[in-house]
């Protein structure tokens, strides 16, 4: 692997590590150029990753990126060997500036090699690729605005309606997996990455903030799928290790404690619930609200009364036996303490707790 400790390679190395059936060697700028034949002499794969995208002078666009492609190249013919090559090309290859011109050149360099030596090469033509490690103020928006937000630093944004294309780079790597264990085809191949998204700055800004004010309004965006997801581990990345925890804020009584954990926007809240021995907590009713109840440390007696028919039902739950206690609209309920330790109990409800209509109801379950 070329370029290997870039952000794309440093994702790629420690993700092949992995696989017991691979043996990885790499190659950096630090490495002396004469090392690269000995490396490739005996791979089967190359992945040719090393390249400039900002250098102090054009000229370095030759010498790295079509002139290190030559000299791999120019090797590999040497010694008679055509292990299979992906290369990491970039959109930017279809136009006119000093970047995407020595990747296109590049690109054709390979291709003359697969026609002369049976060669099976693969280049990608990658988008914005976005990830953990990716180095911000330099060629990635996401990493950008997640290093500064991150930081408590104002973004900059020209245009909020620019539209951009991007790639998460687990979704990268899962490419280049797939090529390296499936069976590669003669000749030299030009794709694009199959799974990618669509959005513009703005939207991206406003995504990342979102992260950012979640941690005061307890409300997580939808971060299980998508670009949502891979935006959200990738804004967490740059997190320092002092920014790892935040504090919640309780709401104590004499009965104990309520504290909210974390809101969604359609699937409702976590919270916990904390009693005393002896304390009843509860005491109420609602009509369209449901809620989940996990006992984590004590014993607790919920009670249950129908409100039409007065029907009483009670449930013990202790903590040695994981079980959920779920309330159910039109029946009275309350959860008693009937251990002699501080009561814990994990609560989910499906609607956020809303001020100005609550659906909460007191009532006494025995009265």
């Amino acid at each position: 692997m070329t370029g290997s400790d870039g952000f794309i390679g440093q994702n790629l190395v420690y993700k092949l590590a992995e696989y017991d059936d691979l043996v990885i060697d790499t190659f950096t700028h630090h490495d002396a150029l004469e090392s690269l034949g000995k490396k490739v002499l005996h791979a089967d794969v190359i992945i040719h990753l090393a390249g400039m995208n900002r250098p102090d002078n054009n000229d370095e666009f030759i010498t790295v990126n079509i002139g290190l492609t030559e000299h791999l190249c120019n090797l590999l013919a040497d010694l008679g060997h055509s292990p299979y090559i992906i290369f990491a090309s970039s959109t930017q290859a279809v136009l006119d500036n000093p970047y995407g011109k020595s990747k296109l050149q590049a690109e054709k360099v390979l291709s003359a090699f697969a026609d002369k030596n049976d060669g099976r090469i693969t280049i990608y033509r990658l988008p914005n690729i976005f990830g953990k490690w990716c180095r911000p103020n330099y060629n990635s928006v996401v990493a950008t605005f997640c290093h500064r937000i991150v930081n408590g630093l104002d973004i900059e944004i020209h245009d909020r309606n620019a539209n951009i294309t991007l790639v998460y780079i687990d979704d990268l790597l899962d490419c280049f997996l797939e090529d390296i264990h499936g069976d590669q085809k003669a000749g030299c191949e030009i794709v694009d990455i199959p799974k990618y998204y669509e959005t513009t700055v703005g939207v991206l800004a406003d995504i990342l903030y979102g992260f950012q004010h979640s941690r005061d309004s307890l409300l997580i965006d939808e971060v299980g799928k998508g670009l949502k997801r891979a935006l959200y581990s990738t804004y967490l990345s740059y997190m320092k290790p002092d920014q790892f925890s935040y504090p919640l804020k309780p709401h104590t009584d004499e009965r104990g404690s309520f504290v909210e954990i974390l809101k969604t926007h359609t699937s409702g809240q976590f919270s916990y619930l904390t009693a005393k021995p002896g304390v009843t907590r509860g005491g109420h009713y609602h009509h369209t609200k449901s809620e989940k109840f996990l006992v984590v440390q004590g014993r607790a007696l919920f009670k249950f009364r129908n409100l039409r028919n007065n029907t009483i039902k009670t449930i013990e739950s202790d903590s040695s036996k994981p079980t959920i206690v779920e309330t159910i609209p039109g029946w009275v309920h309350d959860i008693t303490n009937i251990s002699d330790t501080e009561l814990i109990v994990l609560l989910w409800a499906n609607e956020l707790f809303y001020k100005d209509n609550p659906d909460t109801i007191t009532a006494e379950v025995d009265g």
